[in-house]
């Protein structure tokens, strides 16, 4: 019986874990980082939690007897995704990487393109008066300071009580999320800017499409690096390589 190692918290590592699972002569545990108070809970074995970095992995790794690795982590959780790619190699396990497509600018978006979420709320200032923001709950402290624009936080879970955040409304809700709920939010709230990270996939692209259709701005947040590593951008690849590694 081979031990498979998901490192999850995405609707894709779910569906792989779903998919994954039908293959005879695997075990599957999905890795859950915890960052979600009500995360929904993947087919299989799971834990939640942090591992310790890169050391710390590969210590649960070894322990654990994992045979395969597979990182189908949120695009911008780039620190998980290096110490995977260590903590395989230290321990010679196979691995690989589930990188969703980003999405593609298209004619009618009018995106501004930065490198940073900090970089993002620099730009703000310049244009924006009423913001959707889908950064998540744990980067709004950037847009504390700027209290000339109203937002519209779109979050899973609340933020701490304490935590820094910008002023306007916090909307609770988990994807996915169809165009003509995204275009009746814009229109409701008068939004005119939206900020993004480019996630990719399916989910949470209707707020682009409903973007694109209404002529608001997008502030797109470009994706961090990954570690050289094997890749594959969609889970039919991802079951076919499993396979092949069985």
């Amino acid at each position: 019986m081979k031990r498979v190692l998901i490192l999850g918290g995405t609707g894709d590592a779910s569906q792989l874990a779903t998919k994954a699972s039908l293959i005879p002569g695997i075990e599957i545990i999905t890795s859950l980082a915890g960052r979600t108070q009500n995360p929904v809970a993947p087919d299989g074995n799971f834990r939640i939690g942090g591992f310790g970095g890169s050391e710390g992995l590969g210590e649960y790794l070894r322990t654990n007897k994992i045979d395969i690795l597979i990182d189908a982590t949120h695009p911008y959780a780039a620190n998980i995704s290096f110490n995977a790619a260590i903590a395989a190699s230290m321990y010679s396990i196979p691995h690989i990487m589930f990188v969703r497509p980003i999405w593609e600018k298209l004619p009618g978006d009018n995106w501004i393109e930065v490198d940073s979420v900090e970089a993002g709320a620099k730009a703000l200032p310049n244009f924006a008066k009423r913001v959707f923001l889908t950064v998540g709950r744990q980067q709004l402290t950037p847009f504390a300071n700027l209290q000339d624009i109203w937002f519209l936080m779109r979050l899973i879970d609340l933020p701490p009580s304490d935590a820094l955040i910008p002023p306007g409304e916090i909307l609770c809700s988990r994807g996915p999320f169809i165009v003509e709920d995204e275009r009746s939010l814009l229109e409701k709230y008068q939004i005119d800017t939206i900020v993004s990270k480019n996630s990719g996939g399916d989910a949470t692209i209707g707020k682009i499409i409903a973007a694109r259709e209404l002529n608001i701005k997008v502030v797109m947040v470009r994706r961090p690096s990954t570690p050289s590593c094997e890749k594959v951008n969609n889970i039919d690849s991802a079951i076919k390589w499993l396979v092949q590694k069985i």
